[in-house]
């Protein structure tokens, strides 16, 4: 640790990886140039009435366009790492079959362009974007879908790998099958509980089918990303309990457990009742593929109470209404980073972690020329990497850091209402301005934490 051992010194390890995170629909805009096809989100949004005030991802931050002024951003706030992911139906736009050279190009010129100054890739070949031709095949519900992502990722791979030594293949399985498939807020909309389990056994197997893939043509490191949220009782009562038991494996062990121990939480069956399948002992062993690191997406902790009306889970959250909440009402508790960090490497011993998603939407102010004032989200970013570092202290195997988002963006089905990011994006005319949360965290990277002592 550097020779630390002060309380105060938050310096983190030579060669931590600081960066930021993005995702394809979110910030490229552009969805069907140049070749590409429609995806869920796309299909989604032009969909009236899912999305907040009717927005797209048609133009959103013109990424497509501008991304190399936003390297230029990214080299200015002194990121030595971007995470993003490729839109699938640029690549093949009827998610399988021919390949569109033109999209791979695209991500090629912008694995370069990150490179040449001096900024590591890290590519995630799935965050939600699902080819609407996928989609008319029965998507996340179709079992050879597995074999269709993996066809997929051994094109990006024969592309990238060697330039791009860090791969994920999903983010956030969970939030495709709950928001996607159970409760329908999400692409493509479905509400059905005896589809949300074989979704999450699809993404499953293409997850460890994209690894296999990997495997064969890759010869760096690739994972995983999930979306974790420490669950803790409301009380004693042995109701509560039982419900955080049952919350914690819907949302945190549904999918850790498969890939990192080859078997699904006994939860589940009660969760999901007749709902849930039997799956193959075949298939529990191909979900336990070898991963070289975990990604952890962290937003916010839940206390949890028993509540029979809430199905499938029979559980809630109770609002902490003393604590501060973000724009999407959800409790500020930095110490359940370190709780996460460290429950991970308790439950699935040593495995290499980086935060991949950390961050928070507040109200920006109106912007200046050079700067908006966010002193929320910076004293967010603070005391969550405060508490990082404490998780490295006690032996958690953290390695980098990845803040959400580089830029404000679509914020799925909130639209634009929601902002994100270290950069503001106007969005009537695209000018980025570099919040205050940005200049704080360009000196964290600066000082390697060093700054974090103080404030």
């Amino acid at each position: 640790m550097n020779g630390t051992t002060s309380r105060n010194d938050f310096r983190f390890p030579d060669g931590f990886l600081w960066g930021a995170s993005t995702s394809a629909y979110q910030i490229e805009g552009s969805p069907l140039a140049d070749g590409a096809g429609s995806n869920i989100w796309h299909r989604f949004s032009h969909t009236p009435g899912l999305v907040a005030n009717g927005d797209t991802g048609d133009i959103a931050c013109d990424h497509y366009r501008r991304w190399r002024d936003d390297i230029r951003l990214m080299k200015e706030l002194g990121l030595a790492a971007y995470r993003f992911s490729i839109a699938w139906s640029r690549i093949v736009p009827q998610g399988k079959g021919a390949v569109n050279t033109r999209g791979l190009d695209f991500y090629d010129r912008l694995v370069d362009g990150l490179l040449e100054q001096g900024i590591e890739p890290l590519v995630t070949l799935y965050h939600w974007d699902l080819p609407s031709a996928l989609d008319d095949r029965g998507g996340w519900l179709n079992r050879d879908i597995g074999e269709w992502f993996a066809e997929y990722a051994r094109v990006v791979f024969r592309k990238l790998d060697g330039r791009v030594k860090k791969w994920v293949t999903l983010n956030e399985p969970w939030v495709v099958t709950d928001g996607g498939y159970l409760f329908g807020v999400l692409a493509p909309g479905h509400k059905n509980l005896y589809e949300a389990p074989l979704a999450t056994h699809n993404t499953l197997r293409a997850h460890a089918l994209g690894v296999q893939a990997y495997r064969a043509e890759g010869k760096h490191e690739i994972g995983l990303v999930v979306n974790l949220e420490p669950k803790y009782p409301a009380s004693d009562n042995p109701r509560d309990i039982a419900a955080t038991a049952r919350a914690d494996a819907y949302m945190n062990r549904q999918y850790l457990d498969p890939a990192l121990l080859g078997t699904y939480p006994d939860e589940l069956r009660d969760i999901f009742g007749d709902a849930w399948p039997e799956f193959s002992a075949d298939d529990m062993r191909l979900l336990k593929q070898p991963i070289d690191f975990l990604g952890i997406n962290y937003y916010t902790r839940s206390v949890t109470r028993d509540d029979p009306t809430a199905r499938p889970v029979r559980a809630s959250r109770v609002r902490q209404s003393r604590h501060l909440h973000t724009e999407l009402d959800l409790v500020v508790w930095p110490d359940a980073l370190m709780d996460v960090l460290l429950w991970v490497t308790k439950r699935y011993g040593p495995v290499p972690l980086y935060v991949t998603e950390n961050g928070s939407a507040f109200y920006d102010p109106p912007s200046s020329e050079d700067l908006v004032d966010d002193p929320l989200r910076t004293w967010y970013l603070r005391n969550h990497l405060r508490a990082g570092h404490r998780a490295l202290q006690q032996g958690a195997d953290m390695r980098g850091y990845f803040c959400w988002s580089l830029l404000d963006n679509f914020e799925w089905a909130h639209g634009y209402s929601k902002r994100f990011g270290l950069v503001h994006v106007d969005y009537a005319t695209q000018q980025r301005t570099v919040k205050g949360s940005g200049r704080f965290y360009s000196e964290v990277i600066r000082t390697n934490g060093a700054c974090l002592a103080h404030g």
